[in-house]
């Protein structure tokens, strides 16, 4: 059970405040006796079913299948931001690690899958779990790739006062996974991502969830200009990069956007095995950066 659900529980079962007029003891019992469903706080969240039919025809991990060469090549890639965001010592972990955003040079370059599997491995850990929020405001595809539907999300909590993130949360039939959508469309969209409302929504997610990691897919870096305003407020960011099809140059000007950000991690999508590694995982080094293999379904 998530902290939100904890939470919600916790509202349900209260005791209603005392009567002015003094009760029997049968009545104090049965005044202490929670209030009838109707008179109770609402489960704002919902739960959603992931299609794991879906996600098999993707070839995308299947929480409790059997091993896989793409559930191994995503469990290799989950360490090291793990490791960056729970390091057994704080002296070992990145600042605001847990806050994760997963992003591309250019439009399909597999950033979406890599994020749903990178999600769905995390959410596979014993003690953490995991929050999946769609960030591609412009074309949100986390619903879709899980296989539901939704509609209110994160810009609607940044543009309506009365919505709080319980209203639109997901959650899911995998434990430990949760998700939230991007909301209907705004045209304001790059603002509201840099808006104050924005960084009090971060630190709020970071803050209450300890043992969360909360992981962002993100439009393309070269595509719009809300990931370049995301990043600055991350602790991780991972960039997919298509090995056989983008050009140098296109990850150079986006590698440009990422400059403010401490921890940038490097993917390879669609690479060839690299000799000796018998999953084709492999890590590229470079500074604080890493990278994976990992092949998206044409």
């Amino acid at each position: 059970m998530s902290i939100i659900e904890k939470a919600l529980d916790k509202n349900r079962t209260r005791k209603p405040a005392p009567p002015e007029t003094q009760e029997t003891p049968a009545e104090d019992a049965a005044e202490a006796t929670p209030a009838p469903a109707a008179a109770q706080a609402p489960v704002r969240s919902r739960e959603v079913q992931i299609d794991f039919g879906w996600l098999r025809k993707q070839g995308i991990v299947v929480p409790g299948e059997a091993r896989s060469s793409v559930a191994e090549e995503f469990r290799m890639m989950k360490r090291p931001l793990l490791n960056n965001a729970f390091g057994r010592h704080s002296a070992m972990q990145v600042r605001r690690g847990r806050l994760i955003m997963v992003t591309s040079s250019l439009p399909r370059e597999g950033k979406t899958f890599t994020t749903t599997n990178l999600a769905l491995s995390i959410a596979m850990e014993v003690d953490r779990t995991v929050l999946l929020v769609d960030a591609d405001v412009a074309r949100p595809a986390v619903p879709d790739t899980l296989g539901f539907q939704a509609d209110r999300g994160l810009m609607d909590v940044l543009t309506e006062p009365d919505l709080d993130i319980p209203d639109v949360l997901l959650r899911t039939n995998v434990e430990g996974l949760s998700v939230l959508p991007a909301g209907r469309p705004h045209g304001r969209s790059t603002e509201l991502l840099a808006s104050q409302a924005m960084m009090q929504l971060l630190d709020d997610l970071y803050e209450r969830y300890d043992d969360r990691v909360i992981l962002f897919d993100s439009p393309p870096l070269l595509a719009t200009s809300e990931p370049g305003v995301l990043a600055h407020h991350m602790g991780q960011v991972v960039m997919v990069v298509d090995a056989d099809t983008t050009p140098a140059s296109s990850v150079e000007r986006a590698m440009e956007q990422l400059q403010s950000c401490d921890v940038v991690l490097s993917m390879l999508n669609r690479a060839a095995p690299a000799p000796g590694l018998g999953y084709g995982g492999g890590y590229y080094s470079g500074g604080r950066t890493y990278g994976e293999d990992a092949r998206e379904p044409s």
